[in-house]
């Protein structure tokens, strides 16, 4: 398959862990660190309403350079849900969406992923990691499409 034959089906995760905008932030960090990903989609009502980031908790985390006790740290995780701290209606791209595509819009919207929505919902999710994945596959002669026993 020539490179630009590719399609966002081909290489996106289609198996998205996503939490609701009512969530705790403490759950949602815990749930980025236990799965070892860095974006959830935010899904309410079966629609994607917003994308939460590692970088979207780092943001809330209070600065230890004041004091702060463990408790108190803490408590801003435990007391902030993840519709006050997400990125809403964020940029979506679908499963037939070009490859190029996805990665010139990735690239200048500095964005680390993108949800996939086929006829309103959510079918997987794209993410800088596949890319390189896919770029790896590529450079080394196989073909970049997970499906197809890399």
């Amino acid at each position: 398959m020539s490179s630009t034959q590719y399609l966002v089906r081909d290489i996106m995760t289609p198996s998205v862990i996503t939490i609701e905008p009512s969530t705790k932030l403490l759950d949602a960090a815990l749930m980025l660190r236990a799965s070892s990903i860095r974006h959830l989609p935010v899904v309410e009502n079966g629609l994607l309403v917003g994308v939460l980031s590692d970088r979207d908790i780092q943001r809330c985390a209070p600065s230890r350079l004041i004091p702060v006790t463990e408790e108190g740290y803490n408590a801003v995780f435990a007391g902030t849900t993840v519709n006050r701290v997400m990125t809403r209606n964020p940029q979506t791209v679908s499963s037939a969406t070009p490859l190029l595509g996805a990665i010139v819009m990735m690239q200048q919207s500095r964005f680390g992923c993108l949800p996939v929505v086929d006829d309103g919902k959510l079918v997987g999710i794209v993410t800088r990691n596949d890319l390189v994945d896919a770029l790896q596959k590529i450079l080394s002669g196989k073909s970049a499409v997970k499906d197809e026993g890399n």
